[in-house]
């Protein structure tokens, strides 16, 4: 499956920039991580820039791998919504094998949503979204409000 426009939406809200949409100049994340676009922080550092366009283009690319890890990891069957919010969740938190995953190695792949998810429990599943509100060890409002809507656009 691919990303569609909903889950594309739903990234878009959560990666935009400190001024409202792409972040044309980097800036650093509440993690602490230099960050530009939407949400793309590989190899970005202090001082970097972007146009709009190259910012789309870097979403594209940077969505590929947590489709992939979704399409990898789930063995069961999802519909559009529940991808996209798998997807949104994955690109936040990673895929978790530390294997080329800018998250490193906790994520997706280790999770009790993905054990549950693959039991074909999809309630107990959606359930696990909000227990990912966390940055290092301290809540943050923008990932609850995150994991609301992931949940809300899989429960759909």
């Amino acid at each position: 499956m691919k990303l569609g426009a909903a889950g594309r939406r739903l990234i878009q809200l959560y990666e935009q920039g400190p001024d409202g949409g792409p972040a044309l100049k980097a800036y650093l994340c509440p993690a602490g991580v230099w960050t530009i676009g939407w949400g793309h922080t590989k190899g970005v550092k202090e001082g970097d820039t972007c146009t709009p366009e190259q910012a789309d283009r870097w979403l594209d690319e940077d969505t590929d791998w947590a489709e992939r890890a979704v399409n990898d990891l789930v063995e069961v069957p999802l519909n559009q919504n529940q991808f996209d919010a798998l997807v949104s969740f994955v690109f936040n938190v990673g895929r978790g094998s530390g294997h080329d995953d800018p998250h490193g190695p906790s994520g997706f792949m280790g999770s009790t949503l993905l054990r549950l998810l693959n039991m074909a429990d999809y309630a107990g599943a959606a359930n696990q979204f909000r227990r990912w509100d966390k940055s290092k060890g301290r809540v943050l409002n923008g990932l609850v409000l995150r994991r609301m809507d992931e949940k809300a656009l899989f429960l759909m």
